[in-house]
């Protein structure tokens, strides 16, 4: 996942890079900025289809899933940013205004299906029709979750409009924001099938399309506080849900989010 991500950001900054460099031309961004910050999520209920190598092919019918910020871990392990749900962004700027952006945006949140919560079951299970209510459980039934990450990785185009200006209107105090993009999804799944249990490997799993909205606030010149609201629809096709003992397993669901996300970021002149 990360040589995928490094790529794409080496990608970003040659094209940058390269238009600078050419004479009597404008330079392609005019500027960037980076960001990080963290989010929570609501979830959308989901059919989650099951394609297993023993043969069990299956669909949990409009499971409820939630998902876990792990904020507490910022003061129980600073040092370890990465595992609340977090956010990253690396925009470019396309006019001189910084009002256009391009962004590369990660967001890396969590999935839990619920335990404990009764579902309808529906297709293939050790050879046997099925067409039943049952419990979510990984020691009797099943447990699935990406909280090593749902992992959205998209590219946004980004709009900003200035709302208020500091007293001596020399530079940008508030803004509104709005965002659209798409991209791919990159889970780690951790799977438990009757005990059995794993977290999978990072994995190009499916795609997926969001818009955004929300203020930045500038306390200082670069210097930027941002809170948006974010909204999307994500189409995992091939998830891994492997076990111990058995590989070969997929997992295939698609659900909607609303997400709050809050971050700082620090603009970069060229």
């Amino acid at each position: 996942m990360k040589k995928i991500i490094g790529v794409l950001a080496i990608v970003l900054v040659a094209c940058s890079v390269n238009a600078q460099t050419k004479k009597k031309k404008e330079p392609l961004f005019k500027g960037m900025y980076l960001q990080w910050g963290y989010n929570t999520e609501w979830y959308t209920r989901s059919d989650i289809h099951f394609r297993m190598a023993n043969g069990n092919n299956f669909t949990l019918h409009k499971a409820r899933a939630h998902d876990a910020p792990d904020l507490d871990a910022i003061s129980k392990e600073p040092l370890d940013i990465s595992i609340p749900q977090y956010n990253y962004r690396i925009g470019f700027y396309l006019n001189k205004q910084k009002t256009k952006a391009i962004e590369l945006n990660f967001d890396h949140a969590k999935y839990i299906v619920t335990e404990g919560q009764t579902a309808r079951v529906t297709g293939t299970i050790g050879g046997q029709q099925v067409d039943a209510d049952s419990v979510v459980d990984g020691n009797r039934f099943l447990h699935f979750e990406h909280t090593d990450g749902a992992n959205w990785l998209h590219i946004n185009y980004v709009q900003q409009q200035t709302l208020i200006k500091t007293l001596d209107t020399k530079r940008n105090l508030l803004t509104w924001l709005w965002k659209v993009g798409a991209g791919i999804n990159i889970p780690r799944t951790d799977f438990t099938w009757k005990g059995e249990r794993l977290n999978n490997d990072f994995h190009v799993a499916g795609y997926n399309i969001s818009a955004e909205s929300g203020f930045r606030l500038y306390p200082f010149k670069k210097f930027f506080i941002e809170g948006t609201a974010k909204t999307g629809f994500v189409q995992y096709i091939n998830a891994l849900c492997n076990t111990e003992a058995q590989k070969g397993n997929r997992a295939s669901q698609n659900f909607g989010y609303f997400e709050l996300i809050g971050t700082f970021g620090f603009d970069i002149n060229f």
